[in-house]
């Protein structure tokens, strides 16, 4: 087991009905003038908006509202927030969505503490000194940034995409209500449901092969718990349970919980799939599983045993007695590509793009790589070429 540092400050109110705790919960954690940040117009629609602000008005605190948030959200809406909250002295941030509104909130929460231009923040020309405090109503369960550090922004010149990792912006709490998530389109539920095995699929493959026994048996069981919920809510959407069993694997996959003592993890099916949303609009969970096979049979091969184990563990696959590890590997790899294509999602970027030129995966390794100044990846170190050989593979 390798030394590690775990950290989770948020709480969580988990259950029906818990966004009328919400005004509650600001007033507990300071805030008395607060920003409501939200999306499009579902939060809207289905009175979730409107539930959450007339809970703020009881327990007499001050808002203002600030929607407009898109996935993938846009650097321009952020700088938008921070002008919104110096205006009106806001001291609380509260994120009414899913990742994409919370990572919004989080920009615009180190914007308005600190000082200077909030995208040197995320080019990591700087570093924040502040960050408002931030909590969030929860409406999709995938990206985990409602108890994660990590924020990801787009910035439209260009359409870069850049992340960044600060305890700092740890949200004070999250309120979780499954029912919320139950109005998701199938294939946006199955988006996130791949985003969160991804988040613990990235953490199960570290950079020396030393890891945690018990780390292995929580992550085993998240996994293992997504997918067989994600089969339950194809069949049956509003199915309780199920939603409530993903919501919760959502948070846990991407607090740090699923990687304690398995190293840093590796991360390089992130940022591909991040250049992937970024120049194809793709959901982000969809881009995920479009390169993460690709990605998987292009590595494998530094530690077979740890794929293997995947295989075995998680996916079910009993090797016979004379099968080598790199066979049940490659088994293991198969499986989990059959269930993405089992929850509807693209296993190749094909589907993505049927006519995707030559030209789009250089510029997808370009960007992916800041121009061929960086390299990325822990389990294997991949550079520009690396990087193009898997997009192509994909394809």
């Amino acid at each position: 087991m390798n030394d590690f540092s775990y950290f989770t400050p948020t709480k969580v109110v988990f259950g029906k009905k818990t966004e009328t705790e919400t005004g509650k919960l600001v007033k507990a954690f300071g805030g008395t003038r607060v920003l409501v940040h939200f999306g499009g117009k579902s939060a809207q629609k289905t009175g979730l908006l409107d539930r959450v602000c007339k809970s703020l008005a009881q327990s007499g605190i001050f808002y203002v509202k600030l929607g407009g948030v898109v996935p993938n959200p846009r650097l321009s809406l952020v700088r938008t927030g921070i002008e919104l909250c110096k205006k009106e002295k806001i001291d609380f941030i509260l994120a009414v969505g899913g990742g994409s509104v919370i990572d919004s909130g989080k920009a615009i929460a180190y914007g308005a503490a600190t000082a200077g231009d909030v995208w040197d923040i995320y080019l990591k020309k700087t570093e924040p000194t502040a960050c408002l405090p931030i909590g969030t109503v929860l409406t999709i369960a995938a990206a985990g940034s409602e108890m994660s550090d990590s924020s990801v922004i787009t910035n439209e010149e260009g359409m870069i995409k850049r992340g960044y990792s600060n305890d700092l912006c740890r949200c004070r709490f999250a309120v979780m209500n499954p029912e919320l998530t139950e109005t998701l389109p199938d294939y946006q539920t199955m988006c996130g449901c791949t985003d969160i095995i991804m988040h613990t699929l990235e953490r199960w493959f570290g950079k020396d092969g030393t890891y945690s026994e018990l780390t292995d048996s929580l992550a085993e069981g998240l996994l293992k718990t997504v997918m067989h919920n994600a089969c339950i809510l194809k069949e049956n959407p509003l199915d309780y349970t199920a939603r409530a069993e993903i919501m919760w694997a959502g948070s846990l996959s991407h607090n740090g919980l699923t990687g304690c003592g398995n190293g840093a993890g590796d991360w390089a099916t992130h940022q591909m799939g991040h250049e992937i949303t970024s120049l194809f609009g793709t959901p982000h969970g969809a881009s995920l599983a479009a390169v993460w096979a690709s990605w998987a049979r292009y590595v494998y091969k530094e530690h077979e045993d740890r794929f293997a184990k995947l295989a075995e563990d998680v996916m079910g696959i009993l090797p016979e007695h004379d099968e080598t590890l790199e066979e049940t590997a490659l088994e293991g790899i198969s499986a989990m590509e059959e269930f993405f294509r089992e929850i509807g999602m693209p296993t190749t970027l094909h589907e993505i793009s049927a006519d995707m030129a030559d030209t789009q995966i250089q510029e997808l390794a370009e960007k992916c790589t800041f121009r061929q100044t960086r390299t990325i990846g822990q389990f294997k170190t991949l550079n520009f070429e690396d990087i193009k050989k898997i997009y192509k593979a994909a394809y």
